[in-house]
């Protein structure tokens, strides 16, 4: 007998996971003998039912809902020994994850994929004790991105993030990092580090071009300049794909980093943006987990 969870944030979009739910366990009702939704309520629930879904041995779980939903279902799978295969209908902001895999982004294509479907094996993050699965931000943009209110995120969808991070970069706050990057080290002042999982950052397809979900390496970039107008010289080669080739932007790709402020700043606290949602303060640890959960794609060859 084969059994699905389908786990389902009701907030997601514009509430969209109420109506999306009851239809994803329909399709999926096509593949398995039993399909079990199971709603969210509160932070911490998505991991709660996809851990003690893993721990059950189920033969697969799903995810409806944003990066956030995304990042807790990953979470209760990760440390596990078994490991179920894992698909997601993207209902959030950006869904990076998702455009990379050629995810629809449109929920009801996404749902009727979800029979036509094939699996690829993917590489996560590990930040400290917790994973992620597309983006670790540092610095003032991502400060002012996690003030943005849940309404207006739902509303203007990645053009809130667009205007605040505007807004921060309008101000001359930058930080000295200090990378250990696979035993080199690096101190760099920046206003904004990325550590990402695949090219698409933001829903940017392009930004860090060399970046692939099973390439076997997180990328690191630290865009530096103190004067505004170095900032606004950037934006043109992020959309263009060229950010990682110009001279203010360090960048690496890695297995493992140690990531801190310089010394003579080491006391002042800066906190990340993991997936979009608060994690934890400097000085992390990052490592990828190569190869570490099988995903639903869909099947295009068909």
């Amino acid at each position: 007998m084969t059994k699905a969870v389908v786990i389902v944030n009701p907030t997601s979009g514009s509430e969209e996971g109420k109506e999306y739910g009851p239809q994803a366990k329909a399709e999926l009702e096509k593949l398995y003998d039993e399909v079990e939704l199971k709603w969210t309520e509160k932070a911490g629930d998505a991991t709660k039912f996809a851990r003690e879904a893993a721990r059950a041995q189920v033969d697969a779980i799903y995810a409806l809902g944003g990066d956030g939903t995304v990042n807790e279902c990953v979470n209760g799978i990760a440390p596990e020994e078994y490991r179920p295969a894992f698909g997601f209908i993207p209902l959030g902001t950006v869904n990076d994850l998702g455009r990379v895999l050629d995810i629809p982004m449109n929920p009801d294509k996404a749902i009727k994929a979800l029979t036509n479907r094939k699996k690829k094996t993917i590489d996560i993050g590990k930040l400290n004790d917790t994973y992620f699965i597309d983006i670790v931000a540092i610095g003032s943009v991502p400060e002012a991105v996690h003030d943005v209110p849940i309404e207006k995120k739902t509303k203007l969808g990645p053009i809130a993030y667009v205007i605040e991070g505007a807004k921060a970069i309008s101000e001359k706050k930058v930080y000295p990092f200090k990378f250990d990057i696979d035993g080199e080290t690096a101190e760099v002042d920046s206003f904004l580090v990325l550590i990402a999982l695949t090219n698409s950052v933001a829903g940017i397809q392009s930004m860090i071009p060399d970046a692939r979900v099973d390439d076997g390496f997180l990328h690191l970039v630290a865009l530096e300049g103190h004067k505004i107008s170095d900032k606004l010289d950037l934006i043109p080669k992020i959309l263009a794909g060229k950010l990682t080739d110009d001279e203010r932007v360090f960048y690496r790709k890695f297995e493992e980093a140690h990531v801190s402020l310089s010394d003579e700043q080491k006391d002042e606290s800066v906190i990340t943006n993991v997936d979009g949602d608060k994690g934890d303060s400097l000085p992390i640890k990052l490592k990828v987990c190569k190869q570490h959960i099988e995903v639903f794609i869909p099947d295009t060859d068909e």
